[in-house]
């Protein structure tokens, strides 16, 4: 936690991916413990303005936060009108790990361990990269995810802990995500909050999403995961672990 006066530092960021350049935005309190990239969905971007409230929660629990763009400016326009790029989980896996990459160089980040806060499409990306890049990455939380777009074989490689947070509304989703729970086999656990929809639009719903990312990242970058567990932890309810 932040010592009173001590704000976060904050900057805009450059990323080189392959052949183009993406755009961020990294805040770094004091002392941190470790440092989320916001893997976000289709047709968002690094100004949701989901993403930034969790990304503020988080950094008042003393967590860094990158928020970026996974598309150029170019490739959103043509998406607008095709769609193309959203569904390529490849494109955004590969986005995903080369900002990783570039974060783990930052002389500020560099000794810090790292999460990814995915939603929508964004959650299947940080879950393969996370399935790649094996203890790189200390912890996974998914907000209204389509995890299962990873695929089983990916789920099941995963090592760091996660926590799939799911609207009680929003259905579908919930069985996708069910499914995926079942064939991950790292420290898991699966957070219904009732009466949510998919954006988690309904009062005090994402501050409750905040709350559990904060926790379950506060947890698990201060490397203090319990052992990989293969039980199966569903949490209905409005639970704060």
């Amino acid at each position: 936690m932040n010592l009173p006066g001590q704000n976060p530092v904050s900057r805009e960021v450059r990323i080189p991916c392959g052949g183009a350049w993406l755009y961020g935005d990294l805040t770094r309190p004091a002392n941190a413990l470790g440092v989320v990239l916001f893997v976000h969905g289709s047709g968002s971007g690094r100004h949701s303005a989901r993403n930034r409230l969790v990304a503020k929660r988080l950094q008042q629990a003393g967590i860094a936060t990158l928020l970026f763009d996974l598309l150029t400016a170019q490739e959103e326009q043509i998406d607008l009108h095709t769609r193309e790029h959203r569904f390529d989980i490849a494109l955004l896996t590969g986005r995903l790990q080369d900002t990783t990459t570039w974060a783990t160089a930052q002389p500020e980040l560099q000794d810090l361990p790292i999460g990814y806060f995915g939603a929508s499409t964004g959650s299947a990306a940080a879950i393969i990269a996370a399935a790649r890049l094996g203890g790189r990455i200390a912890a996974v939380v998914s907000r209204g995810g389509r995890p299962d777009l990873a695929g089983p074989v990916a789920l099941a490689a995963v090592t760091a802990p996660t926590l799939l947070i799911v609207g009680g509304a929003d259905h579908g989703v919930i069985e996708l995500n069910e499914q995926s729970l079942a064939h991950l086999t790292c420290d898991k656990r699966l957070v219904i909050v009732h009466g949510a929809t998919h954006l988690f639009e309904e009062k005090g719903a994402l501050e409750e999403v905040a709350e559990l990312a904060a926790s379950w990242f506060s947890a698990h970058l201060a490397g203090k995961a319990p052992p990989a567990s293969t039980q199966d932890n569903t949490t209905p309810g409005n639970h704060h672990e």
